[in-house]
């Protein structure tokens, strides 16, 4: 699972193959198949055991502070996450999710019923982090929403993605006022 999720985060899902993915695991292609029925079963595999690894840190961080500090705090670990891929690999990697839903179809329905599941968490998470600033402040009751929630995640995917297109993080450096201003939020605290 290593293995896969260091290829597909590097070249995406369509462009390795299951031998490849032995290959770098140092496994025979049987083997595989003795653990996982096909590329896709093993990609869901190692999708739910990555983001269960990161949805510990994002638990962490949303719990820093009140309602939108944490909030803060997890879009400014994932800007710096792709910074420092960036100055390390060369390239803006983006995010594994977000490459991954770009690439999978309708044939593939497992994978993506296990990246909507991912996504899903995530707005959660977001949800009850906008929830929380209700009652700190500075966010309104009508701004914690689902859509808002889902909002902030689109907001974060789209600029990641645009970072890796344009191989430049330095286009995420105002996400978090994006962030704030798609919530509506005036505070000086947190519209820096």
């Amino acid at each position: 699972m290593d293995a896969a999720r260091l290829l597909m985060h590097d070249r995406g899902y369509s462009a390795i193959g299951v031998a490849e993915i032995c290959e770098k695991a140092d496994v025979r292609k049987g083997s595989f198949y003795y653990f996982f029925e096909s590329k896709q079963a093993l990609t869901v595999a190692t999708l739910r055991a990555a983001w269960s690894q990161e949805r510990s840190r994002w638990v962490e961080l949303l719990d820093t502070g009140t309602g939108l500090e944490g909030l803060e705090a997890l879009i400014q670990e994932q800007v710096q996450l792709q910074q420092d891929q960036q100055r390390s690999t060369g390239s803006v990697v983006g995010c594994l999710y977000g490459n991954l839903a770009l690439e999978t179809n309708a044939s593939e329905q497992d994978l993506r019923d296990c990246l909507r599941e991912i996504f899903d968490d995530q707005c959660q998470l977001v949800l009850e982090s906008l929830l929380g600033a209700t009652v700190t402040g500075p966010l309104g009751n009508q701004k914690a929403t689902l859509d808002n929630a889902r909002s902030v995640i689109a907001q974060l995917e789209g600029t990641v993605l645009l970072a890796k297109l344009y191989n430049d993080p330095s286009l995420l450096n105002p996400l978090w006022q994006q962030i704030t201003g798609l919530l509506g939020v005036t505070s000086t605290r947190f519209n820096t």
